[in-house]
């Protein structure tokens, strides 16, 4: 598997990267995790909007999946139309959120364009990829993703507070993508964000291979995020940034 870091800013699109956005490349298959606001435009740097096959919505924030908007619209009017929906999986509720978000009545919404699909309890398949999705600790429902493929894995944190499914998500992954959304050595509020201390403590308890801080704020440090992560895990560490490309 390949991944990309499309967008990475945490919380809203920042001068220099969109939010949340990875593109993930397998046997041919072309899907993105999150789809934030900016991150339509940055994508299209890498792939062409009709060669994208799939969509996995961590939850229901505008800064991981409001640019659903865009594409809906490029795949209606633009020359990527085409009769073909192509699959989003997402928390329950996430079509009639994205036809609100866009105006349009909840029937059809944009259910013509896009197959709905909401995560199962059970572990699922993207084309060639296996993929399962836990309840992380976010308001509104949010989910953290395991996606398998080839004997390797990717884990990815979507937004969370510290909690136990993630490390139980990530458990042997070779790359975890981890949100390090709030800075360290700050009285942050509860349940909604981890810092890099936490981040490299959820990667070491899962005892991944290695492990990306992601979704630091405009305002934040990626660097200083990178550091504290680094303290406590004792695996390779790097702070996303848009194009960086891991084999996985």
């Amino acid at each position: 598997m390949r991944l990309t870091v499309v967008g990475c800013s945490g919380s809203l699109p920042g001068p220099e990267s969109a939010a949340s956005c990875y593109l993930l490349e397998a046997a041919g298959m072309r899907l993105v995790l999150d789809l934030g606001n900016g991150g339509l435009g940055a994508l299209q740097r890498h792939i062409a909007l009709g060669d994208l096959d799939a969509v996995l919505l961590s939850h229901l924030h505008p800064d991981h999946c409001l640019d659903m908007c865009g594409l809906y619209v490029a795949r209606r009017y633009g020359p990527v139309h085409t009769s073909a929906r192509i699959p989003v999986w997402g928390p329950a509720g996430t079509a009639a959120r994205l036809a609100r978000a866009y105006g349009l009545p909840v029937d059809p919404g944009m259910t013509e364009e896009f197959d709905f699909r909401s995560y199962p309890e059970a572990e699922f398949e993207v084309g060639p990829l296996r993929v399962r999705a836990a309840p992380v600790v976010h308001p509104g429902p949010a989910f953290g993703l395991r996606v398998d493929h080839a004997g390797r894995v990717l884990a990815y944190s979507g937004d969370t507070a510290p909690c136990s499914s993630l490390v139980e998500l990530a458990r042997g992954a070779d790359v975890l993508v981890c949100e390090a959304g709030f800075p360290d050595r700050v009285d942050n509020p509860q349940g909604l964000h981890m810092t890099g201390a936490e981040a490299g403590e959820h990667a070491q308890a899962a005892r991944a291979r290695s492990l990306i801080v992601t979704h630091v704020p405009p305002w934040g440090d990626p660097a200083e995020a990178r550091a504290f992560a680094s303290r406590a895990f004792d695996g390779p560490v790097e702070a996303a940034r848009p194009g960086l490309v891991v084999d996985v």
